[in-house]
């Protein structure tokens, strides 16, 4: 490195900037897939589990009062292999099967390769936190190199975000030091939220089989819907595909 200070500094912007776009263009990957799915499901199902999304980048700052909390780094390097949450993108549903769902769809993407798979809807945290957490690594190619980069992907119902929300605002305010009474609160809160899954669950498909039972041939509208626009399928690409299912 060149010993003029605003050299220095102009290569350390750079580095800096670098390590930071991976982790944005590793995001956008993980925004892209999802993104197919939810229109495939949508086009196959007519249905779209996923209710909405939100990414986001931890900023430099964030990233470094972690890393001390950790025990600090001596390089870029250490800070990617510390600090795993960099890139994460939170997925909310409106059931707790769409949850599981997803999370199958997404590990079945050979390019995502699967660092860890965290339940805690299964296994709540102490404090009623529900969510299922993925760490999953990204191939990220760069001008000169591959980089594989960690993206982190919550999953969780309505119901599971808006208690982490409230939660979240609670410490927040009280800076950690949250009294008792209102930790006990938040635990039942967090119970009587994953209920109302439950019981909207059971309402779905309640729902599912009354539509199914109702559906019948002559119901039936053969259309293909593509970007919003709706095809007819012709009778011999129709007598084709059908003469083709033995062959899948």
């Amino acid at each position: 490195m060149t010993d003029n200070p605003i050299e220095q500094m102009k290569v350390i912007q750079k580095n800096l900037t670098r390590f930071m776009m991976m982790y944005k263009f590793a995001l956008h990957e993980v925004e892209t897939k999802i993104e197919i799915l939810q229109e495939e499901f949508q086009l196959l199902h007519d249905y779209n589990p996923i209710e909405h999304t939100k990414s986001r980048l931890k900023s430099p700052e964030s990233i470094m009062k972690k890393l001390y909390r950790k025990g600090g780094a001596s390089s870029l390097s250490d800070i990617k292999n510390n600090i795993r949450d960099i890139a994460g993108i939170r997925i909310t549903c409106s059931f707790i099967s769409d949850i599981y769902r997803i999370s199958q769809m997404l590990q079945s993407q050979k390019d995502l390769n699967i660092v860890s798979v965290k339940d805690y809807i299964k296994n709540p945290k102490p404090n009623g936190y529900k969510s299922l957490h993925l760490l999953v690594e990204v191939p990220v190619f760069m001008s000169d190199r591959e980089e594989l980069i960690c993206v982190e992907i919550q999953i969780r119902t309505i119901a599971m975000d808006f208690w982490a929300s409230l939660e979240h605002k609670i410490f927040y305010k009280y800076n950690e030091a949250v009294p008792d009474r209102l930790l006990k609160d938040l635990k039942i809160a967090a119970d009587t939220a994953y209920e109302l899954d439950l019981k909207m669950e059971q309402l779905q498909q309640e729902m599912e089989e009354i539509k199914l039972a109702h559906q019948t041939e002559s119901s039936l509208d053969l259309q293909l819907l593509i970007s919003n626009e709706k095809f007819k399928i012709p009778d011999n690409l129709l007598k084709l595909v059908s003469e083709g299912l033995g062959q899948i």
